[in-house]
């Protein structure tokens, strides 16, 4: 039996997904002649009582395309410096964009209004202008946290008394929101602008969407397009995305137990230094001396298990709509042989 949790982006479509792109209706989307792009857009926007979406490629895409939309060149970002944005988006912000990021030392990738307010930078001509404020929810690089509405509205509130943009890297919101039991009409409320992914927990194969208000959508469709993001008969793929919104949101508490299963194990093994907090579907760990991540994962590996190296030390493991109960408990007895 092989447990594949190095990424919840390893998913494949079940048979009744690949049964509903099979049968999708399509046209050119470059023209915004495919019925079911059209159709997943207008399904998300609704979602987040937005009056628009745009599907993309990738969330780096959706994110990159965010940041371009919301700043001019010499402006800012600022993000927690566990953001995607920043971490694993190639410096997309300073080759698309020409802005710089203003980091902040947040708490398991989650930043405060505190922290933000102090952040923002006086219009001196020697200084970038502060321009987006990026949450990630969940954070991959944070072990799965999450803000909740209660943190997210005054941070909201900042950033329209100062000027600020608010953009949501959501690309595994829903992982958040089935914890939180928050709707997706609240959180589109208090952002300007979000990105979600398809194909993290909700199983699709390809695909995110880009969320905003009807004029910021009408400028991004530009930038997708210069990005090399305008794709023709993409009905095949949205409908995986359809198909996953439908079917595939309720599910992903079966992910984040399943998690906390692995998490809660971890936390009596020997050879763990700690354990992240467990919030949703991402388990980071870290171990103690000597021990090592390549190490312990070449062990895992001879047991079957796969998962991510997150730092010398370091090991992270993401559950998804492949992984059964069976194998949360063999990791489990795995877990426990290898690490005490």
């Amino acid at each position: 039996m092989k447990i594949n949790l190095i990424s919840d982006t390893v998913t494949r479509p079940t048979p009744e997904m690949l049964q509903a792109m099979f049968s999708a209706e399509v046209g050119d989307d470059v023209f915004k002649a495919d019925p079911t792009v059209n159709a997943l857009e207008a399904k998300v926007a609704k979602l987040f009582n937005k009056p628009g979406a745009l599907f993309c490629p990738s969330g780096t895409m959706t994110n990159q395309i965010a940041i371009k939309t919301h700043t001019q060149p010499l402006d800012e970002v600022i993000c927690d410096h566990y953001s995607h944005v920043y971490q694993y988006e190639t410096g997309g912000y300073a080759f698309n964009s020409g802005v710089a990021m203003n980091l902040l030392q947040g708490t398991n990738g989650k930043i405060e209004v505190n922290q933000i307010a102090a952040a923002i930078k006086p219009l001196y001509d020697w200084l970038p202008v502060s321009k987006l404020v990026v949450l990630e929810n969940t954070c991959n690089k944070g072990g799965g946290s999450y803000y909740t509405l209660d943190e997210i509205l005054p941070i909201r509130d900042l950033c329209q008394r100062r000027g600020l943009k608010l953009h949501l890297d959501g690309a595994r919101l829903f992982n958040a929101l089935i914890e939180t039991g928050e709707s997706t009409q609240d959180v589109g409320d208090h952002f300007d602008s979000i990105s979600i992914c398809l194909s993290k927990g909700l199983g699709a194969p390809v695909g995110s969407l880009l969320i905003g208000e009807t004029e910021f959508i009408r400028q991004a469709r530009r930038f997708r397009k210069v990005m090399g993001g305008g794709m023709r008969q993409a009905g095949y793929l949205a409908a995986a995305g359809l198909y996953a919104l439908d079917h595939n949101i309720e599910r992903l508490k079966i992910d984040n137990d399943h998690a906390k299963f692995l998490g809660k194990t971890l936390e009596t093994c020997n050879t763990v230094e700690q354990v992240r907090p467990v919030k949703s579907n991402i388990v980071i760990f870290d171990l103690k001396d000597p021990h090592t991540a390549d190490e312990v994962l070449a062990k895992f590996e001879a047991e079957g298990i796969m998962a991510s190296v997150f730092g010398p030390q370091t090991i992270r493991f993401v559950t998804h709509l492949e992984i059964t109960p069976a194998m949360i408990e063999k990791t489990q007895t795995v877990i426990k042989k290898v690490l005490g």
